[in-house]
């Protein structure tokens, strides 16, 4: 399984790196790569998707940054997808029909996603699982929502990030991470004032802040500090957390990315200042940073529908370090879960390949009100009409270097 894995994953990112650089190759597959060499894989990957398709293949599209700053995030839903498209492929696939997935790099830059959406569709893709981050997601959601092709963003959180009616998405928006985290810290009574540290240049993060921040009063929560960086500055939080401890705050939360709140939470233990710190699902990740002294993590707590520890993951967790070599973040399952909803849907739906992209999307539009699955992020999920998904949300903390589930 390793073997087959790795080498399958590494063929589509080739061929992605090729697809950026301006090579003629897209990051093309239909999950059944064999045990050949890279390579071959690579070759063979083309070939098979090509042969599939004259007999009846369904095109999935992905778009996210597979380089660059949001690799990581691009990455675990390349890998996600790829482990859950493999399963369903040597299950017999959709509805009969074999499964092709083309992963293109957009760097998380919407204009650069535009780009990956229009080779998708020279690609003749009928359904569209992304794009990973919120702004490339609203720059392409236009697109979709135009063409009228069913979208499944894995991780778009921002609210536009759906604003078509034939756009869904498998995470939280961030108005609902927001207001969870708030109505969490303040039943649990984990603080009465309130620092935030958040970056005013990211929608995700600026979004779960405006959130919680209404609805902090309604859990008896004071918000004493609320500081601003950029992606431009944020390596130095000294400011930030100054003013934060001096506010009186016993609670810091962070609605940002891990990088960053490693390097916030190393600077917060020189400056001897440790409140709880509290972040949503994009902390997840934070214990694989490079040289990050794990133990500056203790006591951290977060609200992340996945869990690497949790019992449940356990086949996903092990599938995924045999394949990858490291452990999944939340996207990647965001990602599993995203691709085994399109295919409750599709199968609800009785989608063929020789079905328009029109008529394909209008089916899957109200097959996704219809379903209901038990996935790696929650159970008994299902979605609105508006794309949102509906599901109960999970709080961990991070206790000797590995997540134990809160009540």
């Amino acid at each position: 399984m390793k073997k087959k894995l790795v080498s399958f994953g590494m063929a589509a990112m080739m061929a992605a790196s090729l697809a950026a650089c301006g090579g003629s190759k897209p990051a093309e597959t239909t999950a059944a790569a064999g045990d050949a060499e890279t390579t071959a894989a690579a070759e063979g990957a083309e070939t098979e998707a090509a042969a599939g398709a004259e007999g009846g293949t369904l095109k999935v599209g992905v778009i996210g940054p597979l380089t660059g700053a949001g690799a990581a995030y691009g990455n675990a839903v390349a890998n996600g997808a790829e482990l859950a498209a493999k399963e369903i492929n040597e299950a017999g696939g959709i509805n009969g029909y074999q499964v092709a997935f083309n992963f293109q790099d957009d760097e998380n830059d919407p204009e650069k996603a535009i780009n990956a959406y229009n080779t998708l569709k020279d690609w003749n893709m009928q359904m569209l699982l992304g794009t990973v981050t919120s702004k490339p997601c609203i720059a392409v959601v236009a697109e979709t929502t135009a063409d009228n092709l069913f979208q499944l963003t894995p991780s778009g959180s921002a609210v536009e990030s759906i604003s078509g009616d034939n756009a869904f998405r498998v995470c939280y928006s961030d108005p609902d991470q927001g207001r969870a985290s708030a109505q969490y810290i303040g039943e649990h009574k984990l603080a009465t004032k309130i620092a935030i540290i958040y970056d005013s240049s990211s929608e995700y993060s600026d979004g779960i802040r405006e959130s919680f921040v209404a609805e902090a009063p309604n859990q008896g929560l004071e918000v004493v500090a609320s500081e601003a960086f950029t992606s431009d500055n944020n390596t130095d939080f000294s400011v930030q957390l100054d003013k934060a401890k001096e506010s009186g705050a016993d609670l810091v939360f962070l609605p940002i990315y891990y990088q960053e709140a490693s390097v916030i939470l190393k600077q917060a233990n020189d400056k001897d200042f440790h409140p709880q710190f509290f972040g949503c699902d994009g902390m997840d990740g934070i214990l694989s940073v490079d040289g990050f002294d794990k133990s500056l993590a203790e006591g951290l707590m977060l609200l992340t529908p996945f869990s690497v520890d949790e019992e449940s993951s356990q086949d996903f967790v092990t599938a995924y370090r045999d394949a990858y070599g490291i452990d999944p973040l939340q996207f990647a399952a965001d990602a599993y879960d995203g691709v085994y909803a399109i295919k409750a849907a599709a199968e609800k739906a009785e989608i063929t390949p020789d079905m328009s992209t029109s008529d394909i999307c209008d089916a899957l539009k109200t097959a996704m009100t219809e379903i209901q699955i038990d996935g790696l992020t929650g159970t008994e999920m299902h979605w609105t009409a508006e794309g949102d998904p509906q599901k109960a949300p999970k709080a961990v903390e991070i206790k000797d270097g590995k997540y134990e589930m809160m009540q």
